[in-house]
């Protein structure tokens, strides 16, 4: 049994019952292995944990990429209401983010701190890439009220996280009524 199929099982287990539910019994079992020899692979539960968070980013920022790349011809508008719609697609059918989100606002508390090493510059990476974006969409488009891009792109970021915040605590329905009540406002703000 390879290290990357142990890890693909775990991250199933971790994003559906949470760290704590996750058992390395019941993940070595699916695996058709003894759980003894998950600890071949991985140091024990948190270095596997550790281990499927850091794919789960790293894969999460290549299906960011592929989103923002095939709207490349889109206008701004588009590009960005549609990465709403983009990311209830990516929840409902991608196991690496739903770990990544249960994981970030229902961290086990004992690795709060190697969670955050790893987000963190996930995030810093998004807002880098977002202002990239806004800056070569503006020489185009010039809809934009601002030139401070990076700030345009922090706005963007902390719209879609709270809206994302909804959606974790309230479900797709107020995830939706968030969406629809500060779209207009974000985006009027936005442009010219």
């Amino acid at each position: 049994m390879s290290a990357e199929k142990i890890l693909h099982i775990a991250l199933n287990h971790f994003a559906n019952e949470g760290y704590e539910g996750a058992s390395l019994g019941k993940i070595a079992e699916e695996a058709g292995i003894k759980k003894p020899s998950i600890y071949a692979h991985y140091k024990g539960k948190d270095d596997l944990f550790l281990s499927a968070m850091n794919y789960a980013l790293n894969s999460q920022k290549f299906h960011l990429a592929t989103y923002f790349r095939e709207m490349r011809d889109e206008p701004l508008q588009v590009v960005l209401l549609g990465y709403f719609e983009w990311f209830i697609k990516e929840i409902d059918k991608n196991e690496e983010m739903k770990f990544i989100l249960r994981s970030t606002y229902f961290p086990p508390i004992r690795l709060e701190k190697e969670i955050a090493e790893l987000i963190n510059p996930f995030f810093d990476n998004l807002h880098r890439h977002l202002t990239r974006m806004l800056r070569e969409r503006e020489r185009h488009e010039k809809i934009l009220y601002s030139d401070d891009y990076s700030s345009c792109a922090l706005a963007f970021i902390t719209v879609t996280e709270g809206t994302i915040t909804e959606l974790v605590y309230s479900g797709i329905e107020g995830y939706e009524k968030r969406f629809k009540s500060v779209w207009p406002v974000f985006w009027r703000g936005l442009i010219r």
